[in-house]
């Protein structure tokens, strides 16, 4: 099963370019299948990981930045492929 781990943080006015390189510099103790980072307009930033796992299992996931960086916690959603991604 494919498990799609995405992880959201809103930046401070301004400070997007520092969060955007905050995410893309955190490791993960483990390498996923698959890792986007990307970003939107009100300095939003999103990495989705990609793992061979079961939908519960125990996966390393990003942390918190620090709260002078975001206007608020980060939202987390995780999610199962389904059917064939190429169709």
């Amino acid at each position: 099963m494919t498990v799609a781990l995405m992880w959201e943080a809103r930046a401070v006015p301004g400070k997007g370019g520092e969060l955007l390189a905050w995410a893309q510099a955190q490791g993960l103790p483990v390498s996923p299948l698959r890792r986007e980072t990307l970003r939107a307009p009100q300095d939003r930033v999103l990495v989705i990981t990609w793992w061979d796992a079961e939908y519960a299992a125990d996966l390393p996931e990003l942390p918190e930045p620090a709260g002078d960086l975001v206007t608020r916690p980060v939202h987390r959603w995780r999610f199962e492929a389904v059917g064939d991604p190429y169709v």
